[in-house]
């Protein structure tokens, strides 16, 4: 069969959960026996994510291969259950870029590069790249921003071209609108939905589904009043009111046909759904019986998609124990020991620069102190051996704030870049690493094997020359990379639990799945909680 394109854009305005509409559709029509990907179209200009403020885009999510991508990748890795490649993310910088290389090099035969067909003509090649990976029977493309913006306008004149190129059967624009709730005459407003399928039909789309997004359900008539005034079926107007939980979301969807109608419009047959293991994990979801509480050390604390990630890996943990996870936030930069004392495990995330390491390492100086749980991802693993260095092998003249520094100081020689120096620059490690874990370690207990294979976003390593030191001092060396002899996993010997990674187990982790670190970590916290 032709492969089917699917995509989705957004009107009236911005975060109204197109990403999880996306991730949520993707699930569905999997969950119907048909393969799928999912990627997304960043309208910024930066080539990704990697190099921008976490608190104002949110976290980056890596991929296997190594690609910086869009937070909303790790949803349609959750929902679907697939890896996907830095091919499922292109941004307005990377498009631009492209076209621009291949002006320099002469591919364009000296013609005066535009918009049209330059840029579309580059946009439809990126939208078909992910098939090269994987051949799929279903893509699914969700194009960020909201309809009416200047720098999206390359993007939907692409997808509108699209139609011609694979044919009109082998297209379906979703597009995901609010209708919002004046509490004043308690009534649902349709007009600015109006508008922006008015804005998309102007530069030539015309959506086959709208996806109603609100606070409270549309009744018959209004879907009725959508689905006249633009020019879509009854039927194909979703309702999407405000769930109680993400991952109730495709439920919700499948409620209102969307998949079955999705299949009708794309001529594919209506395979049987099963999505019984999916309704299993809501209804847990539902049904949770107490709480486990985490305090999360980090300087991005303001806002909580910096770590998002991180916040579902906890809770896909919480669900295997039918436990709620609360978590307390704590900006390292304001740590109040006090505060500590109320958390029943603490986990050190990753980040870059020197803000809050002070923060970070005394909250790690009171877990292992206090044999609280302790999770360190990334540079918390690096705070966390600085610390034990400092504390344990007494390594007093390091000063955390010179991280960067390259200075000579022991302790910042105890995290080297990957050319072996401790100074600013050196290349990141990306993507997929193979670690072979210690026998009868906590790491090896929690995977039940021997070599595992874990996503990395990070610059420094341990230095070699400190291994038999820290082992001397207690510290156990649990996880290596044999291709490159580097320290991947670290342990205290003793502690009940306390375990701190170079990598990004979060980015692995699954709702239905929970990631072996985070699950045996919020268990060690509930045991902790409960002998308090």
């Amino acid at each position: 069969m032709d492969t089917k394109f699917i995509f989705v854009t957004g009107g009236v305005l911005s975060s109204l959960g197109k990403g999880i509409c996306a991730a949520s559709l993707g699930r569905l029509l999997k969950s119907r026996g048909y393969s799928v990907t999912i990627q997304k179209f960043d309208p910024y200009i930066n080539i990704d994510p990697g190099t921008m403020n976490p608190i104002q885009h949110g976290e980056v999510f890596v991929t296997e291969d190594g690609g910086e991508t869009d937070l909303d990748l790790g949803h349609y890795e959750r929902f679907i259950d697939e890896e996907l490649s830095k091919y499922n993310n292109f941004t307005s910088g990377k498009i631009y870029k492209a076209v621009i290389d291949n002006e320099r090099q002469g591919l364009y035969l000296g013609s005066t590069v535009q918009v049209i067909p330059h840029i579309t003509d580059q946009i439809k090649a990126s939208i078909k790249k992910t098939l090269e990976k994987r051949k799929v029977d279903i893509v699914i493309t969700e194009i960020g921003g909201t309809v009416g913006d200047i720098e999206s306008l390359p993007f939907l004149e692409a997808i509108r071209q699209i139609k011609k190129d694979v044919g009109r059967n082998n297209v379906l624009y979703l597009h995901v609108t609010y209708v919002p709730y004046l509490k004043t005459t308690e009534e649902l407003k349709t007009k600015p939905t109006q508008h922006s399928v008015k804005e998309l039909r102007s530069i030539g789309i015309q959506p086959d589904i709208i996806i109603c997004r609100s606070e409270i359900a549309l009744d018959d008539h209004l879907k009725a009043k959508i689905g006249l005034f633009c020019d879509i079926e009854k039927e194909a107007t979703i309702n999407a009111p405000d769930a109680r939980h993400i991952y109730e979301v495709p439920l919700m969807l499948q409620k209102e046909k969307l998949d079955t109608i999705v299949l009708e419009k794309l001529g594919l047959a209506q395979r049987r759904s099963n999505l019984s293991q999916w309704k299993q994990m809501v209804n847990r979801i539902h049904h949770l019986q107490g709480k486990v509480t985490i305090g999360m050390v980090g300087k991005y604390t303001s806002l909580k998609d910096a770590y998002l990630s991180i916040v579902e890996a906890l809770s896909h943990s919480g669900y295997y124990y039918k436990k709620k996870v609360e978590i307390i936030w704590i900006n390292s930069e304001q740590l109040n020991s006090k505060v500590l004392n109320q958390v029943d495990g603490i986990l050190v995330p990753g980040g870059f620069g020197l803000r809050g390491i002070d923060g970070k390492i005394n909250a790690i100086t009171f877990a292992r102190e206090n044999k609280v749980p302790y999770l360190g991802i990334c540079l918390g693993m690096q705070c966390a051996v600085t610390e034990f260095a400092r504390n344990k092998l007494g390594l007093s003249d390091a000063n955390s704030t010179e991280f960067d520094s390259g200075t000579a100081h022991p302790v910042i020689d105890l995290m080297v870049d990957q050319k072996g120096l401790s100074a600013k620059g050196g290349t990141m490690r990306l993507g997929k690493y193979p670690c072979r874990l210690h026998p009868g370690s906590l790491a090896y207990q929690a995977y039940g094997m021997d070599l595992i294979f874990e996503r990395h976003r990070h610059r420094y390593e341990l230095n070699n020359q400190y291994r038999d030191d820290l082992a001397e001092a207690g510290m156990i060396i649990s996880g290596i990379n044999p291709d490159q002899d580097l320290v991947e996993i670290v342990e205290l010997r003793d502690h009940p639990w306390f375990v701190a990674v170079q990598f990004h187990p979060e980015f692995k982790s699954r709702p239905d799945r929970p990631h072996p670190l985070f699950r045996d970590f919020i268990g060690a916290a509930l045991k902790y909680a409960k002998n308090k």
